[in-house]
């Protein structure tokens, strides 16, 4: 990994963002002034959750799921010694579905105290990918052991997770917008696109320096994708990570007067899963002070309290993220704590929860990503639809992007889809597929059942903040 500057420097103003100059702007629309016609989700839902953790593969997490596309074998490349070695262990690609030439790999069973931390950035991606393919994860395993990516996390250390797709919806075609890791990830779960400038330079990877965002210290550059040539990385040759060039929800929900906050470890400094703070419209405005909410436990008396705002973003700290480095095995019950407040509370009746994994975290899927441009969609991720409205025990095979999400709450809202931006401006929310499939309006709303988990939600009140950021990748 690139190494990176981790200082800490005050707020000193716009004048951080010299980088954000018209040459590297892309077009900023302006807000949708009317709200559209109303829909049934609209009719139904009045508060949207979304819950996001890190780093981990649809197949990591739900391998062997019954009736998702969750194999619990995938496809290698046979480049390794190791791996050829191995070869008379495994059946050929023959019938198997991998590309002739092929190792079939077996999963293998890992725990949260026990699952490698492996690379998850623009070029590790492309390399799992392979044009499609998906049998590169063997050249990202460590050369001890090429197949550390073929691995899925025991089912019971994740039994909150299981237990929500059988009551409710688990999607199986959720991609996100970009290839790469949680820089972007974050960002285009708030805004729907990454663009820096037209034509076709989106953020990629990570800033120069820490903390990744309007307070990295003057100087900071971020690196950026272009179409032209075909994907290529400029690594810290893009602006300053205080972006202007580009709209997010905040803007839209602002100039709708509709309710929001985003819940994060705390409010300065939170790295990459704060990604307001890379904001400029949100960084220096007077959304700031009063929409970023810190810590991050303060959604759980939010719920109880009758405190919500309309959307929320909710993410966790470092030991309750899932991210591997971590060897924790706090995230599922955390994840269900913010899930049973909210079941337990008023606002359960009109509430829809969608939980989702920011990026694969380097872990084998089979799935080969649509590819709608230059940026991705990146590799396949869980994702989980949690509402009394939702179908029960229901596998979503709909096509879903990041910015799926982004327009079920445009329409949840009665704003119309694309409100953040056009597709012809690289905003992804019209093109993406609301989040419908999911939900019978017809059904009587069923009443809440508790999700059972390891840790308690008093233990996650009770828990003292890490003051570190989830993830530098």
């Amino acid at each position: 990994m690139i190494a990176r500057i981790w200082t800490s420097v005050g707020l000193t103003g716009f004048a951080l963002c010299a980088g954000c100059s018209p040459e590297t702007s892309a077009p900023v629309h302006s807000m949708p002034a009317m709200r559209s016609t109303r829909t049934a989700a609209s009719q139904y839902i009045k508060n949207v959750i979304v819950i996001v953790q890190e780093n981990r593969s649809f197949e990591n997490f739900f391998a062997g799921y019954p009736g998702a596309n969750a194999p619990t074998s995938g496809c290698g490349l046979p480049g390794s010694a190791r791996m050829r070695a191995h070869a008379s262990m495994r059946r050929r690609s023959s019938g198997s579905g991998c590309p002739v030439g092929d190792i079939v790999v077996p999963l293998h069973q890992v725990t949260f105290e026990n699952n490698p931390d492996l690379q998850h950035d623009w070029k590790s991606s492309m390399t799992d990918w392979n044009d499609g393919n998906m049998d590169g994860f063997v050249h990202e395993g460590s050369p001890s052991d090429p197949d550390e990516p073929y691995a899925y996390v025991d089912q019971a250390e994740i039994e909150p997770y299981w237990t929500m797709a059988q009551q409710y919806v688990l999607a199986d075609e959720m991609f996100p917008t970009e290839f790469g890791g949680s820089f972007t990830a974050h960002l285009t779960l708030v805004a729907g696109t990454d663009d820096i400038k037209l034509p076709a330079h989106a953020e990629v990877n990570f800033p120069s320096a820490v903390p990744d965002d309007c307070d990295s210290p003057p100087g900071t550059k971020s690196s950026y994708v272009a179409e032209k040539p075909y994907r290529k990385v400029h690594t810290f040759q893009g602006p300053f990570p205080c972006f202007s060039q580009f709209n997010t929800m905040a803007e839209v929900l602002d100039g709708a007067g509709i309710s929001w906050k985003y819940y994060a470890t705390k409010l300065l400094d939170a790295g990459f899963w704060e990604p307001f703070e890379a904001i400029k419209y949100v960084r220096y405005g007077s959304d700031w002070n009063t929409k970023i909410i810190a810590p991050q436990t303060q959604v759980l008396n939010d719920a109880q309290y009758g405190n919500l705002a309309t959307v929320s973003w909710v993410t966790p700290s470092k030991p309750d993220s899932d991210h591997p480095a971590q060897l924790s095995d706090q995230g599922p019950s955390w994840v269900a704590s913010v899930v049973n407040a909210i079941g337990e509370s008023s606002y359960w009746a009109n509430s829809a929860i969608v939980i989702v994994w920011d990026d694969w975290g380097g872990f084998y899927d089979n799935a080969p990503p649509p590819q709608l441009d230059y940026r991705g969609l990146g590799m396949r991720i869980p994702c989980l639809i949690i509402s009394p409205y939702a179908k029960q025990g229901y596998v979503s095979h709909v096509p879903y992007e990041f910015g799926s999400i982004l327009r079920f709450i445009e329409e949840v809202n009665g704003l119309p889809a694309g409100s953040i931006g056009p597709t012809s401006l690289g905003y992804t929310d019209s093109r993406a597929a609301s989040l419908d499939d999911a939900f019978d309006f017809t059904q009587q709303p069923r009443s809440f059942q508790m999700i059972p988990a390891k840790y308690s939600l008093e233990h996650f009140l009770r828990e003292p903040p890490s003051h570190q950021p989830v993830d530098d990748e």
